[in-house]
């Protein structure tokens, strides 16, 4: 160990105390997220407990120039969290006090560690929920950090349109507050949305303010089978050109379609391309919302259009759709996994979708695509063989898929960010001199880079 990060771990110690660990299997566990990358063992782990501890590590790490990578829950799946150029791994997972819920604005405060799950289970018997759902279980410091969406998005938004402020503690160990509890705005520029999306590279995330929402009154699911993908696509284009208010609404392909049937017991179901949907609102408009989605999809070739009113039926269908990551590799045991996203101009799904099965057929993998359709974003879990070049072969389809989205308007991640994964695409996605800007911005804030190095630019 190099003297200089040897006397930074004595320094830590006398902050963290036993909170500040370099034994190998804590290491191990903060090398990667849920990706295919090659993991990277950071030099120490420190699990913080207050915005005051991260600032203190923060402002060690700058004077030592040594690397600091924020963790979470490890869900991220583009290698946000592996430390590639070692350094400290900063563990906000016991930061997890939901600090203020204000009913009557339906906003609240909450610490960067807290889980989208454990805040609506908190705030269940207040008549208030959070709605943003990647489908996995995440912090809310990460999916800031992310741009975090999911299944709801489609209604309620991404993580741009939740949050009303942040804590953040900039690379040097000082303390900034952003936002505040307003709705909106007019002064100053907008630091609240530079940090959202910024993926650990601009400051940490210690607090969060958060737009709440109220239980809906009523709420129904539905399911629609397919004979073929174009018909599934198509109804998805109709129903958002028609301004139907679903609120979620998630495309299956036939292949994911099976192995959820297999994985999570989906019975009545048949192995073709399907639509789940959600509808939200008052009894009367759930109804209206419900009937008109299945007209437009019957209109396109939907099968048995089937509701699900029931809170356990639900459920059921939601649970399915939240494990489809799992079902998808029960696939092929012993198969690698590559998950990607992409997202498109609503008017292009269809060429987005169609075309990334071709591809998927060109390349000869089996790789199941499920998606938050109504937004236009898809992702596609490709199963990676045992074989020499199966890896290879993977990325390869994985570039494939993201470079026709951009060929078609869109973008190379609706959803996961940048990280390591999609570093290459974002010249192509944003241009030389707006990737420029964001170098000026990082540089501004990060002078020595030991925020995440290595993350979002190539170099």
């Amino acid at each position: 160990m190099q003297p200089h990060l040897a006397g930074l771990i004595e320094a830590l110690r006398g902050v963290l105390g036993e909170r500040l660990t370099t034994g190998l299997a804590l290491r191990e566990q903060h090398a990667h997220g849920e990706d295919a990358l090659p993991p990277v063992l950071p030099d120490a782990v420190a699990f913080v407990e207050t915005t005051a501890e991260v600032a203190r590590v923060l402002s060690l790490c700058h004077a030592a120039s040594v690397p600091v990578v924020a963790f979470g829950a490890g869900t991220s799946l583009e290698g946000h969290v592996t430390p590639v150029r070692g350094g400290v791994s900063l563990d906000l997972s016991r930061m997890t006090r939901v600090i203020e819920v204000n009913a009557a604005d339906m906003d609240c405060r909450v610490e960067a560690g807290v889980t989208r799950q454990q805040l609506n289970e908190y705030l269940r018997d207040q008549g208030l929920f959070f709605p943003v759902d990647p489908g996995s279980v995440c912090t809310i410091g990460g999916m800031c950090a992310t741009r975090a969406s999911g299944t709801n998005a489609v209604r309620y938004g991404t993580m741009r349109e939740a949050v009303l402020g942040l804590t953040v503690c900039l690379a040097d160990g000082r303390i900034i507050q952003t936002g505040g509890r307003v709705r909106k705005s007019s002064t100053g520029y907008d630091l609240t949305r530079l940090m959202i999306g910024s993926e650990g590279t601009l400051g940490v995330i210690t607090e969060v303010q958060l737009r709440l929402h109220g239980i809906p009154e009523a709420m129904s699911a539905a399911v629609c089978q397919f004979a073929a993908l174009e018909g599934a696509v198509e109804s998805v284009i109709a129903i958002m050109q028609a301004g139907v208010g679903v609120a979620r609404i998630e495309l299956l392909d036939e292949v994911q379609m099976g192995a959820c049937i297999a994985y999570s017991g989906l019975s009545g179901l048949a192995a073709l391309p399907t639509l789940f949907f959600e509808f939200h609102g008052t009894v009367a408009a759930v109804a209206e919302q419900a009937e008109l989605a299945a007209a437009l999809t019957a209109e396109c070739g939907g099968q048995d259009f089937r509701w699900a009113s029931e809170a356990a039926e639900r459920a059921r269908l939601w649970q399915a759709r939240h494990d489809a990551y799992w079902a998808a590799r029960a696939l092929r045991p012993g198969h690698g996994g590559i998950t990607t996203d992409a997202i498109v101009p609503i008017s292009r799904l269809a060429e987005a979708i169609l075309g990334a099965k071709a591809d998927i057929a060109a390349a000869g993998l089996l790789a199941p695509i499920v998606g938050h359709v109504g937004d236009g974003n898809f992702h596609t879990v490709i199963l990676v063989p045992p074989e020499p070049d199966g890896y290879a072969r993977g990325w390869a389809l994985d570039r494939a898929i993201v470079s026709r989205a951009l060929a078609l308007g869109g973008s190379s991640s609706g959803e996961h960010g940048v990280g390591l994964g999609k570093r290459e695409f974002l010249e192509a996605e944003h241009g030389a001199e707006p990737l420029a800007v964001m170098r000026a911005i990082k540089t501004a804030l990060d002078p020595r880079g030991i925020l995440n190095p290595g993350k979002i630019f190539l170099n």
